[in-house]
């Protein structure tokens, strides 16, 4: 050994070869020989050889390892004056050597540890020499970071060392238990040190806290003042910020948390560099964080938690920035040596203001909030209404969009904290908030942002709650206006032009149905005010039937006048709850003497079946007349209304279906758009009159009218133009095919039975993968279907044995397809079952429902089913599974009575809780697949 091992250049190059060769045989020589090494008598002085001279991390992991070792050893062991001596050498080697490979300082560490415990009731002239902890670490935690942390190490370790049991405890002479001389040690160590440590760690906590909040702080004001470098970074910082201050109400420390010293900071840091960035972003020509909206609205949803902390700093700073801003903007305004560039930097500047501003207002917490606050809101919200005359004073020579926008972003965030809730103390700010929509939509018509954003706050305002809010608001001289002048004439957005696109139009169905529903307030039963207030959508509707009654017309006109119309027709539609409101304009719509309207939607329809930008909204506007909502749609028992308004509606389904089918192949991204759209649509319009209950459909057949029939096979072709990957993969289309199935299959079966058998298969195959869809509307859709379908199979089959009359011809026919393919509800059976047992079934009353008839039309399948369920299991579970399956049909009768239906559903309810309890603790389980099988 002595040849091999003589110097320090020899232990470190075995260190090497056993911590970095990948020779085997090399490895487990330099092995043999370091193991050779740890036993030699020179051991302790070579270990402290390593540390002092070695070049080699490996080599000093070697002799902190051999070390802990030595002092471990169960024979001969160590004097305590060594122990000692290497104790104190190891605390002194770590601190001058701070930056050392964490696998070494961890093993020193470690050793430490080792001895400390080992040496815990040794003494030294009445001293235990080994309990010096918070002497040892203190020195470490009061200098750099690097020592810092080996000093929280050391304790963690310790702590770590003392509560664990080794086996060098039977060192120990006095004692043949190793558990007992543990537990006196842990005892010790707990009532002398334990509790020292802990303040120790807390109070280094508290430090760290400080300094961590510190360090954030300053970076994030330094990522604030250079935004431009990190723009990204704003947001995860804003993010942070905004949990730390959310969580200030709830600490019930009484120490300060720093928190409200540094938030403010944030705060402000946050404000003025949006300001400054207005300058930077005009100077150098960079893209404007303000024209991304959702970007901004992030920041300021972030931003109004924050800003709510320690808040009367936050308004004062806002106070003062504002009142700079628009002082300097008015004097810019009023002084005819101005520059642009000036003014375009106040109206930046003014824009980012009122945007915090709106944001801090709509962080109003209001179990956090106090008087005092609310009186802060007041002085902000004067401001912004000072800003907003000044504006409205100049916008028929100028305007800033973006400042409107951001007057529109304070005014909803202030309508949601203060309008509606305190009736008599926000009247007056109604009162301006009215007219400042009322300025937006005529002097900013031709805006899109503006326009959409001032429609969409119109229409929160008139949705009537609370009513007499609304009922204030009708009575303002600018609602009354609106409601007497909606014309293009004082709201351009409502005019036509031919540099318009067609989709741009979506805001007028916004538009009248704000209007529809202030005009409710106070209609009541006056047809005369309602006449009044449709003139100009009468007259729009006769100038294009002036157009259509031409052979020669613009098109594009008539384009934009119809689908203008139609939309603004919807929004009222949509407002128009009320039996007496919704009767006054299906009466204008319809009149009884001759159906005016009508048949100018249904010529449209016939030109533009193609362009979906026309048929669309003619769709969704039809799709809403025949939408029996809050039971509006109400016929006198004479009145044959109804049926008229359904022979409307096959022929607007029939007309579009068969020539939208005749366009030929889409390409796949356009499919939606051209298609499928106008296609959900029909869907859902039949539907809606199919389940409105004013319509007596059997009266169709009895006197040989064809609408009933033409509007259901129409339904039929474009289903099966449609693959059923499409029918799931586009949602509105989902749920409007599955709901339409649901009526059909509950009040039409006989046509559903009357089906071709391609077509019967293809409702099942479409019934079948909804079952698994991850829509629950659709699931339930579906469920309910396969309910209403099984229910009519277990009935047809009931009276198979009884002699029916010719006419029951077609149901013998769907029951001839279902006995030529039983593995359809089969496999439907399997898949229910499979759902309700290992899936998270969010419906299991719907899928109890079908469940039960899916049973008995096939008993023989379901046992089969069950026995391989339960031999699935392992065998001391299957007595188990056995038992919950005769348990579901424990009192079951074979019919389909509420009665019993809602018993199988109470037991299913318990099986399937049973059935998971089962199998909880099964390592078997049962392969899902296996059962779709």
């Amino acid at each position: 050994m002595a040849d091999h091992v003589q110097s320090l250049a020899q232990l470190e190059i075995l260190c090497k070869q056993l911590y970095e060769t990948t020779e085997t045989g090399v490895r487990l020589q330099a092995e043999k020989a370091l193991v050779e090494f740890t036993n030699s008598p020179d051991c302790l002085s070579k270990c402290q050889l390593l540390l002092e001279r070695g070049s080699s991390s490996y080599s000093q992991l070697l002799a902190a390892t051999c070390l802990s070792k030595l002092v471990s050893r169960t024979s001969n062991p160590l004097p305590l004056e060594h122990r000692i001596d290497i104790r104190n050498y190891v605390l002194n080697y770590l601190a001058t050597r701070p930056k050392l490979a964490e696998f070494v300082t961890q093993a020193l560490i470690q050793l430490y540890s080792r001895i400390t415990k080992l040496g815990w009731f040794d003494c030294q002239k009445d001293d235990y020499v080994f309990r010096n902890v918070i002497a040892d670490v203190t020195r470490f935690l009061q200098d750099s970071v690097e020592h810092c942390i080996i000093g929280v190490t050391i304790l963690s370790q310790l702590t770590n060392e003392i509560n664990q049991l080794n086996l060098c405890l039977h060192v120990q002479a006095d004692t043949s238990h190793p558990l007992t001389k543990h537990r006196k040690i842990a005892s010790s160590f707990r009532d002398s040190s334990l509790f020292d440590i802990f303040t120790l760690s807390c109070n280094l906590l508290k430090q760290v806290k400080r300094l961590s909040l510190l360090y954030v702080n300053l970076f994030i004001l330094c990522v604030f003042q250079h935004w431009e470098f990190a723009p990204n970074s704003v947001h995860y910082l804003l993010s942070l910020w905004q949990r730390l201050a959310a969580s200030v109400p709830y600490v019930k420390a009484t120490e300060p948390h720093l928190l409200e010293t540094y938030t403010p900071e944030v705060t402000k840091a946050y404000i003025t560099s949006r300001l400054e960035s207005v300058c930077i972003i005009l100077r150098d020509g960079l893209e404007d964080p303000l024209d991304d909206a959702g970007l901004v609205q992030q920041q300021l949803d972030q931003l109004s938690t924050i800003g709510r902390c320690e808040y009367e700093k936050t308004c004062a700073l806002l106070v003062q920035l504002f009142d700079q801003s628009a002082q300097t903007y008015q004097e810019l305004l009023q002084s005819t040596n101005s520059s642009t560039i000036d003014i375009t930097v106040q109206e930046g500047r003014l824009t980012w203001l009122v945007y915090i501003i709106g944001a801090v207002i709509g962080g109003r917490v209001s179990f956090a909030s106090t008087d005092e606050q609310d009186a802060m809101d007041g002085e902000l919200v004067c401001r912004v209404l000072q800003l907003m005359n000044l504006t409205d004073s100049r916008l028929a020579q100028a305007g800033n969009e973006r400042l409107e926008l951001a007057m529109l972003s304070f005014f909803e965030q202030f309508r949601k904290i203060y309008i509606g809730d305190q009736v008599q103390k926000s009247s007056k700010v109604s009162t301006v908030t009215t007219h400042t929509l009322i300025t937006n939509l005529k002097y900013w018509g031709q805006c899109e942002p503006i326009t959409s954003k001032t429609l969409q706050l119109l229409n929160d305002l008139s949705i009537g709650y609370p009513l007499p809010s609304v009922r204030k608001l009708v009575k303002l001289s600018a609602v009354q206006f609106m409601l007497n002048n909606h014309t293009s004439e004082h709201f351009s957005f409502l005019g036509v032009n031919n540099q318009s696109n067609l989709s741009d139009m979506r805001c007028r169905t916004t538009f009248y149905t704000a209007l529809g529903r202030l005009l409710m307030v106070d209609l009541g039963e006056d047809e005369d005010q309602f006449e009044q207030f449709m003139l100009p959508l009468t007259a729009a509707f006769e100038a294009v039937a002036q157009m259509f009654s031409t052979n020669t017309f613009n098109e594009q006109e008539a384009k934009r006048t119809l689908v203008g119309l139609v939309r603004d027709l919807r929004g009222i539609a949509f407002a128009f709850n009320a039996k007496t409101s919704f009767m006054m304009l299906f009466d204008w719509m319809y009149p009884s003497l001759y159906p005016a309207y009508m048949p100018i939607l249904q010529r449209a329809i016939e030109l533009w079946y193609h362009v979906p930008a026309c048929t669309t909204p003619v769709l969704k506007l039809m799709a809403e007349l025949v939408h029996n909502r809050s039971q509006r749609l109400q016929f006198d028992v004479s009145s044959p209304n109804g049926i008229l308004l359904f022979r409307e509606t096959s022929k607007m389904i029939t007309t579009y279906g068969n020539r939208i089918l005749t366009i030929g192949e889409v390409p796949k991204d356009q499919v939606y758009s051209v298609k499928l759209k106008g296609v959900s649509v029909c869907f859902s319009m039949l539907k809606a009159v199919l389940s409105g209950n004013y319509v007596n459909f059997g009266v169709f057949r009895l006197y040989g009218d064809d609408a009933l029939d033409n509007a259901l096979q129409t339904f039929i072709k474009l289903l099966l133009s449609i693959p059923h990957s499409d029918l799931l993969d586009y949602p509105k289309l989902s749920q409007s095919f599955y709901s339409l199935l649901e009526v059909l299959t509950q009040d039409h079966m006989n046509f559903i039975a009357s089906l071709e058998p391609h077509v019967v298969m293809y409702i099942l195959s479409s019934i079948s993968e909804g079952l698994t869809a991850l829509d629950t509307m659709v699931c339930t859709g579906c469920c309910s279907s396969l309910d209403h379908i099984v229910t009519y199979l277990f009935k047809q089959l009931s009276r198979s044995t009884k002699k029916r009359p010719a006419a029951m011809a077609t149901d013998d026919r769907f029951l001839h397809i279902m006995q030529q393919h039983p593995e359809m509800i089969q496999q439907m059976l399997s898949t229910v079952l499979n759902i309700i047992i290992f899936e998270d079934c969010r419906n299991q009353w719907s899928m109890s429902r079908p469940l039960l008839g899916l049973i008995l039309l096939n008993e023989k399948y379901f046992a089969d089913l069950r026995n391989s369920i339960v031999n699935s299991q392992p065998p001391e579970k299957q007595q188990a599974m056995h038992l919950c399956f005769e348990n579901l049909m424990e009192g079951i009768e074979r019919n389909l009575l509420t009665k019993n239906r809602d018993r199988f559903t109470q037991n299913l309810s318990v099986f399937r809780r049973e059935v998971n309890d089962s199998m909880k603790n099964s390592s078997y389980g049962v392969n899902s697949n296996d059962m779709m099988s």
